[in-house]
């Protein structure tokens, strides 16, 4: 009887043990999934925050989302890049001038949609933009720098870059453009790797007109169209139609396609081949 008591008793305590065991795991495993979810949504918020929502875009670049330098670089003398027209240099075309027709292009420097319609359509701008049919006109804000959950000074450190290698060429331009937005090293919205001068001068080694080219390299780390960039940027914020980016008009009307969601910006070529076949008629 001892006996019996004894093995009940340890069954018993084994039981207990077993079952607190249990609970536990699930206690543990309900927690991972609240860090999860919160995690989740905490991306979303990020998502959600950058938005490309005109809330965010709105206000001026000069007085929100910059640190010292940049706001010594305000009150500097203004230095526009080669290449450009207007007043302050704000006017960036590339193409044929007797072009009939302008494609406009809104972008941010640190928007990841940006970077997948240049992964996908921007061969076939660069295309038809050498073959005449149409110019195109770069329109290039800082909004995400404002946004205050990524909030830094990548948007406007690489704008200034993208000032440099305009200064140096549009073939220059454009092909920086395109590497800064390729998938390789265009950089997740919430990190601000673009505000590092040693990145930006990185992915320059990339395009040829800009290897080893040590105007170019100076520009860049004096920051010498820092100035440009943030007047580029006030410049796209007076585009009070434009609420996300990338934003396309064709000959001043918006250029956009049917999605699930309603009317959208063309993301693929075959889109935006078909956008602007029907923007011709």
């Amino acid at each position: 009887m001892s006996t019996r008591n004894n093995w009940d008793n340890k069954q018993s305590a084994r039981d207990r043990l077993r079952a607190e065991r249990e609970r536990q795991a699930k206690k543990d495993k309900t927690k991972r999934q609240l860090v999860v979810a919160g995690a989740i949504v905490g991306v979303l918020a990020i998502a959600g925050g950058i938005g490309f929502a005109a809330t965010q875009m709105g206000g001026k670049s000069s007085s929100k989302g910059m640190d010292a330098d940049w706001k010594a670089a305000s009150a500097k003398t203004l230095v526009t890049p080669a290449n450009t027209a207007g007043d302050k240099g704000t006017e960036v075309v590339l193409g044929k001038k007797d072009a009939k027709h302008t494609l406009e292009v809104y972008q941010d420097m640190r928007c990841p949609i940006c970077s997948v319609f240049e992964q996908n359509v921007g061969e076939t701008i660069e295309k038809d933009v050498k073959d005449g049919k149409y110019k195109v006109s770069y329109h290039i804000g800082t909004f995400l720098d404002r946004n205050p959950q990524i909030a830094g000074t990548g948007s406007k450190n690489a704008l200034s870059a993208l000032g440099a290698a305009l200064n140096v060429g549009t073939d220059a331009f454009q092909a920086y453009n395109k590497a800064l937005y390729s998938k390789a090293n265009h950089p997740d919205e919430t990190k601000d790797d673009f505000s590092d001068d040693a990145v930006l001068l990185k992915v320059a080694q990339q395009v040829p007109q800009l290897k080893g080219n040590a105007k170019f390299e100076k520009d860049v780390k004096d920051g010498t169209f820092r100035k440009w960039a943030l007047g580029m940027s006030d410049s796209f914020d007076q585009a009070k139609d434009v609420t996300g980016t990338p934003t396309l008009k064709f000959d001043g009307k918006k250029l956009q396609v049917d999605t699930p969601n309603g009317k959208g910006t063309p993301m693929t070529a075959d889109q935006f081949n078909s956008a602007v076949t029907d923007a011709l008629k």
